[in-house]
């Protein structure tokens, strides 16, 4: 009954829009990481300079999310996604016949920025057309872009040993071409579009702690996913390649496995805001991060098989996977008329938490100590204390919150 009614309500055109708008966008906002083993051995990168240029465009991602989303609400989600993905056409265009030294390519990770940003436009697009009992369901339908990512990890770095790395710049041009045009045929803006807001709405937000808080750990989840996606490369081949142990994985091999990570995080998205609905977002989000520590110490043991490496780095992301939507779950509790405007927010906080764990975390401890164990055992200290402050102030929220959200699971 629920299925056929969804099926007679909102624009399905403008929702499978949305849908290859994320899809390719995350795709190509992930490139630089799935490409990163080919991209430094060209540059000789060191430790920190291979982080930094696998961080700059979810940088880039976290600075643009805020503005296209003011964007969107003033001249529409049809118009800003057609302007987002022209835009992204130039950064693609440069990496396929440009690029050429490290500055370059910094230069066009940050433009790549454009393609994270896309959050900011393809969900509210989905979301506006349908009604409130829909809504979990539309935005899971379009918010299962992300699996963009396991393209590129997937296909990137085979096309990249058969053809070179600047053509698979270029060749991304394809499928970004074929969803621009779909997306100019088929999307379209709903009628119920809400007043634009200001800057200054945004602004106002963060005179409340709480949109701190989701600020915080939503940096942990969706900023573990997206920066782990983009370093994994890295970490795997300087473990187990075959430039370092005998019978090593290969770079294409590398990127099948990042694949696997990338789609536990994935597809066990729209399930952590599912099974939040049922138990409580903060009571499963609790569970998650307790999870997350957990494999995150496991990691930093480095064992010596690469599939029990595997397994752990998996259950890692599909917990982080999981804790983005119950993440999302919890935030229009807290904030149901102001939504899209910490929406907007916590997603900036997101990138911005993916780019401090590869620049700022991984890659430099890296360099300073030769070996990825500190970097892993920082992380995991980091999660332990955040795992701490939620349990504080979840136990605050559920009093704060019972009486004005009575028969809602926290």
């Amino acid at each position: 009954m629920e299925e056929t009614s969804f099926k007679k309500s909102g624009h399905k055109p403008s929702l499978l829009s949305a849908f290859l708008y994320f899809d390719v966008s995350f795709m190509i906002w992930v490139m630089c990481g799935a490409l990163a083993l080919f991209i430094t051995k060209d540059f000789g990168l060191t430790d920190s300079q291979k982080a930094t240029m696998v961080a700059i465009p979810l940088l880039g991602g976290a600075i643009l999310r805020i503005p296209m989303g003011i964007l969107a609400d003033k001249i529409g989600c049809k118009k800003a996604g057609i302007f987002g993905m022209v835009v992204t056409m130039i950064p693609l265009l440069w990496g396929w016949l440009g690029a050429t030294n490290m500055n370059e390519m910094l230069a066009v990770g940050l433009l790549l920025g454009m393609a994270g940003a896309s959050f900011a436009v393809a969900l509210p697009l989905a979301s506006l057309w349908y009604p409130p009992q829909y809504q979990g369901l539309a935005m899971g339908i379009a918010g299962a872009g992300n699996s963009g990512t396991a393209l590129a990890t997937f296909f990137g770095p085979k096309l990249a040993e058969a053809y070179g790395w600047h053509v698979v710049f270029g060749l991304a041009l394809i499928p970004l071409s074929l969803v621009l045009l779909t997306y100019i045929f088929l999307a379209k803006d709903s009628p119920n579009q809400p007043k634009p807001k200001k800057v200054v709405d945004y602004l106002a937000m963060f005179k409340f702690a709480d949109t701190w808080w989701f600020s915080l750990f939503y940096a942990i989840t969706f900023g573990g996913f997206v920066g782990l996606s983009s370093y994994f490369s890295i970490f795997f081949y300087d473990i187990y390649g075959d430039a370092t142990v005998a019978g090593g994985i290969t770079k294409v091999q590398v990127g099948y496995l990042v694949t696997i990570t990338v789609i536990a995080g994935s597809f066990f998205r729209p399930l952590g805001g599912y099974i939040a609905d049922r138990v409580g977002g903060m009571k499963f989000l609790l569970i998650l991060f307790s999870c997350i520590t957990i494999c995150a110490f496991a990691v930093a043991s480095m064992p010596s098989s690469f599939y029990v490496m595997l397994l752990i780095t998996s259950v890692m992301m599909a917990c982080l996977g999981m804790g983005n939507g119950s993440v999302f779950q919890l935030v229009p509790q807290r904030f149901p008329k102001e939504i899209g405007v910490v929406t907007g927010i916590v997603g900036a906080a997101g990138g911005f938490g993916g780019y401090i764990l590869s620049n700022n975390i991984l890659g430099p401890l890296k360099q300073s100590t030769g070996t990825h164990v500190a970097g892993f055992l920082t992380i995991a200290s980091i999660i332990l204390v955040v795992t701490l402050i939620f349990y504080a102030v979840s136990a605050s929220w559920r009093k704060s919150w019972a009486t004005a959200n009575k028969g809602v699971n926290f």
